[in-house]
């Protein structure tokens, strides 16, 4: 009777584990091979070939570029960065959000775009003098300071950050060779992904 109980609950923690991982979120970065229908078949920038069935309702966004002229003061922005020897931050990318994105993920956190790297979303906070409101203009690029609630980051922005915003997109953009990025993709029980939500690049690669 004990062997039963504890095969019983063994099997109920594997049935539990994988229902999880099936509803856990997935990052997709990759390349459109193949459109059919709301079905899309896309390569991922690990090499694996990933089938995605978007929801009747998805909404496309496109990834278009933007400059530093376009980052201010009070500006709500997302930034991927890296950890400098010196113990600063380096961008890697800043993406602005539209006003009525404002607070998306607002915070600190790690993220998954290279080992130690990290997602701020926060609000562009004026620090000391500078060229540009809400930034601070050194030799080498510029120091943003991100307000999050609980905390703020300095991250450095230099020619080489990647600079974008939102813009509403068209499944029309969808297409072989689109560069694309989904932030929340939901593993189903056949292995194949759903998705409400693509981000496409316009232009240029999305840079997350």
């Amino acid at each position: 009777m004990t062997i039963r109980i504890l095969v019983a609950a063994c099997i109920a923690v594997l049935a539990v584990s994988s229902a999880s991982a099936q509803q856990r979120p997935v990052r997709i970065r990759g390349t459109i091979e193949q459109m059919d229908g709301h079905a899309m078949t896309v390569k991922s920038r690990e090499g694996e070939t990933l089938k995605v069935k978007l929801t009747d309702d998805a909404k496309v966004v496109a990834i278009v570029k933007a400059s530093l002229a376009d980052i201010k003061s009070g500006s709500f922005v997302g930034s991927t960065a890296m950890p400098q020897p010196d113990g600063s931050w380096e961008a890697v990318e800043v993406h602005i959000f539209p006003e009525s994105m404002r607070g998306t993920g607002e915070g600190d956190r790690p993220f998954d775009y290279m080992p130690k790297s990290t997602m701020t979303n926060g609000t562009v906070n004026a620090v000391g003098k500078s060229k540009m409101s809400g930034a601070v203009t050194k030799e080498e690029g510029t120091t943003m300071t991100l307000h999050y609630k609980g905390g703020d980051k300095k991250i450095n922005v230099t020619p080489e950050t990647a600079i974008v915003t939102y813009a509403p997109g068209s499944k029309d953009e969808l297409k072989p060779g689109a560069k694309i990025i989904i932030s929340r993709a939901t593993r189903q029980s056949d292995g194949t992904l759903t998705a409400a939500r693509v981000n496409v690049g316009r232009g240029v690669a999305p840079p997350m």
